[in-house]
């Protein structure tokens, strides 16, 4: 009974660690420039949206080379937002895919990191690959999914539906126009929150409130 008792003490640990490394991973890979037009962190932005009038008109498409995304209704923009994509090692697929599943309250299934949370997940490119909720840096910096501000997320989950078609290349038209316009966003000097709120469904509660971390 003593050597399950520390077993699972063990087991304890390396699930925390791991939750630990995987918040650091997302919230160190950058530094802030000083003399950028960055607005602060992606929780603080909230992009405007347009409800579709024909939902089945609606496509996404996602720049990499200027980390933005936008939700169309043919050649209207209904909502415009900075994103984070895959580094160069691990590069967001490229090309036109579907919207495959959607869940709102996702969690990380492998190592490292299980249990992380992967709010508003919709995934487009295999069950490996998705948009969700996630810290957003002004450079490529994820595993190849494509990260959202919260609210962008939140907002994106309810217009997006299974099926809608995600056009993912290096440039967009619309980066010259409207994504001119989009601020700049850094998500570097956050804290990493603690294993015990990331695994708890508060976290989960807070992101439908579009908050901050609140532990």
């Amino acid at each position: 009974m003593r050597t399950k008792g520390v077993m699972n003490k063990i087991a304890q640990i390396i699930t925390a660690t791991a939750l630990t490394i995987a918040a650091s991973v997302l919230s160190s890979c950058s530094t802030v420039n000083p003399k950028s037009s960055s607005s602060g962190s992606a929780f603080s932005f909230d992009p405007p949206v347009t409800q579709p009038t024909n939902r089945s008109a609606v496509r996404v498409a996602i720049s990499t080379s200027a980390q933005k995304m936008y939700i169309l209704e043919g050649d209207k923009v209904l909502l415009a937002s900075p994103v984070a994509v895959g580094k160069s090692a691990t590069p967001t697929p490229q090309g036109t895919h579907r919207i495959t599943a959607k869940t709102k309250f996702r969690r990380r299934q492998s190592e490292p990191g299980r249990g992380y949370p992967m709010t508003y997940w919709m995934s487009f490119y295999s069950p490996a690959y998705g948009m969700h909720w996630g810290f957003v840096k002004p450079f490529p910096c994820t595993a190849g999914c494509v990260r959202m501000p919260l609210n962008t997320a939140r907002k994106a989950f309810d217009i997006l539906s299974v099926g809608t078609k995600v056009n993912v290349a290096t440039s967009q038209p619309w980066d010259a126009t409207v994504g001119k316009s989009l601020p700049r966003l850094d998500d570097s000097s956050l804290p990493n929150p603690p294993a015990s709120y990331m695994k708890s469904q508060k976290v989960f509660q807070d992101a439908e409130k579009g908050k901050m971390w609140n532990f």
